[in-house]
């Protein structure tokens, strides 16, 4: 069975299509236009659409196909243990079911490096237990310049060679780039006190920034959260 998986973000619409589990392409557009001209040429069973953007009725007038929409009241793969979940954001619960999907048996850790960087945690019964949610990379050097009168503003598009900067730029991306770096080690050694057999997927824009710190049962996922939609777009076909 293939699915179409349509990820509407603030600023970028993702999309993929999966057989079965295996991802056969993705691809991102600026417009709904441009998606749907795409989507429209392929060929697929089923549909699930996770949106900030737009609401299910917005998005029936426009999508010329039928679609799961993806809300807290959606069934999801994982047992939801969260307080509060029509808080939770449907990309932080995806990150957790895609994690969960690699790994069932085991505690996972999904590390999603966006605007901000989250952290979901699932236990080995697949019961997702919380998260943690800190700013990225971008928004740490946003506000240390705009919080400051003299910080500048840098790029964080390079991985700084060492934790020490000689100069105050060297020295401000340094500590944004080890501060995420030492932030993460530290969520991963915390939760292995618990769950010594954890497992950590790391996705987002910025996940390739970190690729160093993969290593034994620490995975660099790009796309993630799309695979956890597919996920729990299978998880509710089958239920149907």
């Amino acid at each position: 069975m293939k699915n179409l998986i349509i990820d509407i973000g603030n600023t970028r619409i993702k999309s993929a299509l999966f057989e079965g589990e295996e991802l056969i392409w993705e691809k991102s557009f600026e417009t709904l236009t441009d998606g749907i001209t795409h989507w429209k040429s392929s060929s697929f069973n089923a549909c699930l659409v996770s949106s900030v953007r737009w609401s299910q009725e917005e998005l029936e007038e426009q999508l010329p196909f039928a679609f799961h929409f993806l809300n807290a009241q959606t069934p999801i793969p994982i047992v939801n243990g969260y307080e509060t979940p029509h808080t939770l954001g449907l990309d932080r619960i995806a990150a957790a079911v895609g994690a969960w999907s690699f790994a069932s048996g085991t505690a996972v850790l999904a590390i999603d490096l966006g605007s901000c960087m989250t952290f979901e945690l699932v236990n080995p019964q697949g019961i997702y237990l919380g998260g943690t949610i800190s700013p990225g990379l971008r928004m740490r050097a946003r506000a240390m310049h705009e919080f400051t009168a003299r910080l500048p503003l840098v790029a964080v598009d390079s991985v700084p060679t060492s934790p020490l900067g000689t100069n105050t730029q060297a020295g401000m991306k340094s500590g944004i780039w080890f501060g995420m770096a030492y932030e993460i080690q530290g969520h991963i050694e915390a939760h292995r006190q618990k769950f010594p057999d954890l497992q950590v997927f790391i996705c987002g824009g910025d996940a390739q920034s970190f690729e160093s710190l993969a290593k034994d049962h620490i995975f660099v996922v790009p796309n993630l959260v799309l695979r956890g939609l597919n996920c729990i777009l299978n998880h509710n076909v089958k239920q149907n």
